[in-house]
This record gives C-alpha cells, structure tokens and sequence, in this order.
C-alpha cells in the first residue's frame, strides 16, 4: 500500500547533516577537540543521532532524559551525555541511560553515586564552572575544589572526567579566549588539589566553534558541546561572521500545504482587540491583496521571524495558532490550494516543530 504524504513536514537532508557532522568534527579534531553531537532541537531524533556519530561525533547528547530513554534504546552502542543538570528524582533513569553527566550540585552527585552503586556501573561526571552567564554551575573556587575532591575520593561509584562550562544560552555570555582560559585555570585548581590531570574540558556549544574556527581556543579545551553548529548551522554565520567551507544551512525545511487562497482587505474590519496568543497588533491598510493560508501556525513554529519562505515575493502576514497569513500578491509563481510551500527554519523554530505530534518529519 502506497504510504500517505501529509503535511506539514520537517523534511531533513541526510547526507547534507552527515557533511555538516564531518566537516565541524574534522576542524575541531585538527584542534584537539572530541564532539558531543547535541540532538535535543530534532528531539532526540535516533536517525540523526546515528548520522552525528557516523561521522564524528565521539558521543551523542541531549538535555531530555526522556530522549536519551530512547536513543538508549535505538542504539545501545552511542555513547551518550546528558546536558542538563540532572534531578535527584531522574538519579536511577540516568545511570541506566547516560554513561556522562554535566553536573553542579554535590546533593545531585551524591545521588547519582547511590544510583550508579544499585545500578553497578562507574557514571563519569563534568563539574560544571560558572563564568558568568548565570545558568548552571559553581561560582567560587572553594566551592568546585570541594565537590571535585569529594566526587575523587569520596563517591567511589562515580568518575570525575572533567569540567565544563556554559556560556551564550542564558545571559548571552560571548565564549572569549579569555573565558576558556579562566576555564582553564578553574580546571588546574582542581587537578591540583585532587593529584590528577582530568580527561576533559568542555568548552560549551557551538557558540564556542567560532574560536576553533579562528585558532583561539586554549590547547587545553578538548571538548565541546554542538548541536545548531552541525544540525541548522546559522548562528556561527549570521551572529557572529564565522563562515565553514563544506557546511550547509539547509540541512532542514519546514514544507506546509496552502489550505486557501482569496483576494481580501489587508486590514481587519471592525474593532480591533486581543488576538490568540494575547497581543495587540497593528496592521497596515494596503488595500486588497491576494492571501494564501497555511495548515501550519504559532504551534508548531512558535514566532513568525523564525521562518523564513524560500519562494521571492511571499511576505508572511501573521499567524494564529493552527494557521499561517501570508500575503502573495508579488510571489514569484502563481499559488494555489493544494501547493506545497517550502520555509527555511531557525534553530529555535525546529525545536518547536520537531517536538509537535501534527508535524511530520520526513528523510530526504
């Protein structure tokens, strides 16, 4: 029986992401450096986990436990990391799932101990320093040397690998050479107090690329963190000018179904009020223009800044939750019920569509 094609779609280009994964894997080998191949943003996804650690990434991590569950049991045989923090209630899911952890919180550790000791197995553990973008991780030197020594000699069902840090997902904290360089004193401090050099220094995500990219990053980092550097790979690009040969933006599409086309009144007629999502908007009177609507809206994409049409001319309205407006009065091709319209996507777009149940993903 011939399978049904329905829409929207989060289409997702094979062995354009296999590029991708080589080629950033290859630059920061060059430099020293292993990859977790962050698949949180495609949800956990197990055939794009595969694709990542086909091609270079040493493991494959998520923040969700949920998706690791999975991964765990799609493909036994990826190592895998968890990025968030870990909840004292989540201790014996991970030590079954995770073989790596980031942790801040020595209550946390000292679960994850008792669980790993049920559980027979040695959880390897990154200490998580905080540099100033004031998400997770510990703040003062006294502090990191005392979880670190206690997790050394004290919780013998866990392993110290390494440290860590995160910058650019909370307080927009630019990775500097200057912030892994503190990193890397922070990592020193400890070697020291415990007599042992640590396996690992993670230097965050793919906002720290541009520093492998420009030969800047300390000798000592050897680790990092990337899932929108290789999944959607933008940021590096259109935030901060970094530009990677071999690298495509277009690894994933959204492609939705025009469910109506009319010629209407570019302003709403009566009193204008709240719409869905509680806003106010205003609106421009353009006369009457030629609209298309979209079996796509706010939830699946969230923002309507986060798409992006691929065919000139398509101006997107607005949208409400089920439904996208979008003016195509000067789109390059006659448009019609029943045509498929392609969008580029932003890494904070596929988050939302890859984790609702009405959008399709689909493997070209």
């Amino acid at each position: 029986m011939r399978e049904t094609v329905t829409y929207p779609a989060l289409e997702i280009d094979r062995k354009k992401l296999a590029d991708n994964a080589k080629v950033v894997t290859d630059i920061c080998s060059v430099a020293g450096i292993n990859v977790a191949g962050v698949v949180k943003v495609v949800s956990g996804d197990p055939v794009c986990a595969r694709i990542m650690h086909e091609n270079g990434c040493e493991w494959i991590a998520s923040s969700r436990l949920a998706q690791l569950e999975r991964l765990c049991r799609e493909h036994p045989d990826i190592p895998l990391l968890l990025l968030r923090v870990p909840m004292v209630s989540e201790a014996d899911r991970l030590v079954r799932v995770a073989s790596m952890s980031l942790n801040s919180d020595i209550d946390v550790l000292r679960a994850i101990d008792v669980a790993a000791g049920k559980a027979g197995v040695i959880h390897e553990v990154i200490l998580m320093i905080e540099l100033g973008d004031l998400r997770e991780g510990i703040w003062m030197a006294e502090e990191y040397i005392a979880v670190a020594s206690e997790v050394e000699d004290g919780l013998k069902n866990l392993h110290l690998a390494g440290t860590g840090t995160n910058l650019g997902c909370y307080g927009s904290i630019l990775p500097t050479k200057e912030k892994m360089e503190q990193l890397v004193v922070a990592t020193e401090r400890i070697e020291s107090s415990i007599g042992r050099r640590l396996d690992i220094v993670s230097g965050g995500g793919s906002t720290s690329l541009p520093l492998v990219v420009r030969g800047e990053m300390p000798p000592r980092v050897n680790h990092l963190r990337i899932g929108e550097g290789i999944v959607v790979c933008k940021d590096n690009e259109d935030l901060y000018g970094i530009s990677i040969d071999g690298t495509h933006r277009d690894v994933l599409t959204l492609k939705a179904e025009v469910i109506e086309t009319r010629v209407k009144p570019s302003h709403p007629i009566g009193e204008i009020a709240y719409d869905a999502f509680r806003g106010r908007p205003s609106y421009v009177d353009r006369g009457e223009r030629k609209r298309a609507l979209l079996g796509v809206g706010k939830l699946d994409y969230c923002r309507l800044d986060w798409i992006v049409p691929e065919m000139p001319g398509i101006e997107i309205l607005g949208a409400s939750s089920d439904h996208t407006i979008l003016d195509i009065e000067n789109a390059d091709s006659d448009i019609r019920v029943g045509d498929l319209l392609t969008f580029d996507v932003l890494y904070s777009a596929v988050a939302f569509l890859s984790i609702s149940s009405d959008v399709v993903k689909r493997y070209i």
